[in-house]
């Protein structure tokens, strides 16, 4: 069965320097087994399919997948996912701002000059990490007593918690013990030096999702932003590295507009065309 297909790259305007995103138009009659399969063939960090509302006030419905599984919210997939979704042709509702029906609930997406920016979804988990996370993350990470410096969930949706690292540098030179870490969903930020044309360095971690590292994270920086912004630590419009290990060059644009989060980004096209698949699994 064919569908029209789109492969982007979010979170940079060169192609190759962000994350990909696989989008499947027209989705509907494609069961969660053959979205699954789907996904693991593409094997890059997320790949969505795209499908037609069921809630009200929504422009289109997507269901994000990753190697090892469907995520309810993630933020390049957002991006990328209304970029795609607007080359195909489609109009909002409402002008100006797109609104996307996913796991979470509805995400509004809008244009922030050239970039998509979306509004970053509630916390669903929020407050310290206890020492014995702490201790696990440390030793996964290989990180030496005092390291870290803050700590935070910044669950929205895929389980994120986070930990505030001294310098970029730092956070660069970690090498993940992957067995340690096992099923967590960890991100690593510490601010950059004095001149860097960014303010922050990001990592994301992911090994249970089959996506050991993940190149750049939209879902985590939102939940960075909220923390570090609410705590006084980051101002309230900044933008954070990521990618920078995997040979990227990722680019999150963060901005508090005193009632939302958007954490924006560049899509790049790289692939358009049709794929086709089989709409189940089974038999």
């Amino acid at each position: 069965m064919p569908h029209r297909f789109h492969q982007l790259d979010v979170f940079s305007a060169r192609p190759l320097r962000g994350n990909p995103l696989a989008v499947v138009h027209g989705a509907d009659a494609l069961d969660d087994a053959a979205m699954a399969a789907f996904a693991r063939w593409t094997n890059l960090s997320e790949t969505t399919f795209l499908l037609e509302p069921t809630t009200a006030g929504a422009d289109y419905r997507v269901r994000i997948f990753t190697p090892g599984g469907e995520l309810p919210f993630a933020g390049h997939p957002t991006l990328g996912s209304c970029a795609a979704w607007l080359a195909a042709g489609g109009v909002p509702a409402q002008p100006g701002v797109v609104v996307q029906e996913c796991g979470v609930g509805l995400v509004r997406i809008r244009r922030d000059g050239a970039r998509l920016a979306f509004a970053a979804p509630p916390l669903k988990r929020s407050g310290p990490l206890d020492d014995a996370l702490l201790a696990r993350i440390a030793a996964g990470c290989g990180l030496a007593p005092g390291a870290i410096v803050g700590h935070q969930w910044v669950d929205n949706g895929p389980g994120w918690c986070a930990v505030l690292l001294r310098s970029a540098a730092e956070v660069l030179a970690v090498k993940p013990d992957w067995a340690a870490l096992g099923s967590l969903k960890l991100g690593l930020v510490a601010p950059q030096p004095p001149g860097a044309d960014t303010q922050f360095e990001v990592r994301a971690f992911v090994p249970a999702l089959g996506v050991p590292e993940d190149p750049v994270t939209g879902s985590l920086n939102a939940g960075l932003a909220q923390w570090l912004i609410g705590a006084g630590l980051a101002p309230p419009a900044y933008v954070a590295a990521q990618g920078a290990v995997l040979g990227r060059a990722g680019r999150v644009h963060v901005q508090h507009d005193g009632r939302d989060c958007w954490i924006g980004g560049d899509v790049a096209f790289c692939i358009e065309g049709t794929v086709d698949l089989p709409r189940t699994m089974g038999g």
